[in-house]
C-alpha cells in the first residue's frame, strides 16, 4: 500500500481509535480528509503496515488508519466568448 500513497495525495481517515501502540487518544477525526506530506518507510510497531504516513499532525501515523482517495479528474469548462462592445458616440 505504501507504493500507492505519496506526498500530495489526499487520504480519508477511517480509524480514529486510540493509538494502537500506547493507547493514547489521537487527534485525527474519522471521516476527515488529510493531505499526505510524506511517507516514511518504517515498519509500524503494530506489524500491520510497512510505512508511516505524515499528515502534518503529531508524528507519523500507521497507514492502516487511512484510505487513499481517488485523484480528481480534470473537467473541461466551456467559457462564453464575449465580443467587444461597440461604443455608441453621442454628440
Amino acid at each position: 500500500m505504501s507504493d500507492a500513497i505519496g506526498p500530495g495525495d489526499l487520504v480519508l481517515c477511517v480509524n480514529a481509535a486510540p493509538n494502537h501502540v500506547n493507547g493514547w487518544p489521537v487527534p485525527l477525526q474519522a471521516g476527515e480528509t488529510y493531505r499526505v506530506y510524506g511517507v516514511m518507510e518504517f515498519g509500524c510497531p503494530c506489524g500491520r503496515s510497512d510505512s508511516l504516513i505524515d499528515v502534518g499532525i503529531d508524528f507519523g501515523w500507521c497507514q492502516t488508519r487511512f484510505r487513499l482517495l481517488p485523484k480528481p479528474k480534470a473537467q473541461t469548462r466551456t467559457r462564453k466568448e464575449t465580443a467587444p462592445r461597440e461604443k455608441e458616440t453621442v454628440r
